[in-house]
């Protein structure tokens, strides 16, 4: 997990694989509310494998001849895994959604009906998550692993994003995003597109590396279809080219050819890398604690103002507050003492400021940042041998990774 270089629990690791097959790793949303069954809007409770949420969206708006922006979703799942989750179509009748389902590969549809309202964003309480780790190598993995999850019940699991808010396996996306907050757009274009990495397919590689050099035509030529946002942004740019030189503005709108969700999550995987070296600094002083300095907030995401520190550590210890680290902002607090001298550091080495965030040259993307918990609360837990390996299943928060439950047990980096 990018910038995670702390442990909070003190059990030896099992070692181990996860994702040798897609099924080893399942995942399903916890609806904040079921469908009703009527209304204008369509519902789809879906099963997917090896393919992103967004991925799948677009291919549903292309068949049923859609803007896509008539879609919506609660939270992004996992490619490399089996998925479930709801998926809405505004406006549509369900009839017309069951037609198409043999068109869009990889996908189940389990479930289609109707529902009053649209689905948005963070509509979910969390996902259940079953895993199941190959080949640990401790001795007794069961028992070291179930040591693990008590006390990770006890301590809370270090809040940290996992792999694939950065782009796994190509892992650029807050490169991205760092470029966009220095102010260089063309930069970050060039680190989408080009920037060929190791274990990409050679023709990938040649696309990327034409781009590189400068030959955008022979780019667009050589990408594959299936990268289809890097051919999004091509498209604008070799259309401005023929025009003249290309300008600022022209990679702008190449940023802007991008669907809504992935643009937006450049400069949050930014904040997010920033988080991760945050956390890890402030867990190594106690996760589940409270130290002078610290912004606390309750389980509904509100700043505790003057906590009174013996009030709140017995807050922390139920799980009722948590200590926080920033996602760096236009507008957001940061700590005092000891966590504030950690964030502000970063800041520093990083050499921006939080005005920075909020001053993007590409419109609409800038964030004011916000305080988020260093841990989460994980429940459901249970441990099984398998012939295979140990199982684990857990449930957790919406917005946080089964990876950092993961990277305890096994004491490992993974993704």
């Amino acid at each position: 997990m990018l910038n995670a270089e702390t442990y909070v629990t003190s059990t030896e690791g099992i070692g181990g694989r996860i994702r040798v097959h897609n099924r080893d790793f399942q995942v399903e949303e916890l609806p904040l509310m079921e469908p009703s069954g009527s209304g204008p809007n369509t519902w789809i409770w879906m099963e997917k494998e090896d393919r992103t949420t967004l991925d799948v969206l677009l291919d549903i708006a292309r068949e049923l001849h859609l803007d896509r922006r008539r879609m919506g979703f609660a939270g992004m799942k996992d490619r490399n895994a089996v998925t479930r989750q709801w998926i809405c179509v505004s406006n549509t009748d369900p009839e017309d959604v069951k037609g198409i389902e043999d068109r869009i590969r990889n996908v189940r549809f389990l479930k289609v009906t109707s529902n009053e309202k649209k689905l948005r964003m963070g509509q979910l309480r969390g996902n259940r998550f079953r895993i199941l780790i190959r080949g640990p190598e401790a001795d007794d993995p069961l028992e070291k692993t179930r040591e693990t999850l008590a006390e990770l019940q006890e301590k809370g699991v270090p809040n940290y994003y996992g792999w694939q808010r950065f782009g796994s396996p190509r892992a650029i996306t807050h490169l991205v995003g760092r470029a966009l907050v220095h102010g260089d757009v063309k930069g970050a274009v060039d680190t989408y597109i080009g920037n060929p990495i190791e274990g990409e397919s050679e023709l990938v590689s040649r696309a990327r590396r034409a781009y590189d050099m400068g030959d955008l035509e022979g780019a667009y030529e050589l990408m594959p279809a299936s990268l289809r946002y890097e051919r999004m942004m091509l498209r604008v740019l070799i259309r401005d080219l023929g025009k003249g030189e290309l300008s600022e503005k022209s990679y702008i709108t190449a940023v802007h050819a991008l669907p809504k969700p992935l643009k937006r999550m450049f400069v949050h995987a930014y904040q997010s890398y920033l988080f991760n070296r945050v956390v890890s600094e402030r867990a190594a002083l106690g996760i589940n604690s409270y130290l002078e300095g610290d912004i606390i907030i309750d389980n509904e995401q509100h700043i505790i103002h003057d906590p009174d520190p013996r009030e709140v550590e017995e807050m922390i210890i139920n799980f009722e507050a948590h200590p926080t680290a920033p996602l760096y902002g236009s507008k957001v607090p940061l700590a005092d003492g000891k966590p504030g001298e950690i964030e502000r550091r970063i800041l520093e080495e990083e050499g921006v400021s939080l005005p920075d965030f909020n001053s993007i040259e590409v419109p609409k993307l800038g964030s004011h940042g916000m305080r988020r918990a260093i841990r989460f609360r994980i429940w459901d837990v249970s441990a099984a041998l398998n012939p295979e390996g140990i199982k684990v299943e857990f449930s957790i928060p919406k917005g946080c990774y089964a990876t950092s439950v993961l990277r305890e047990i096994m004491k490992k980096d993974v993704a």
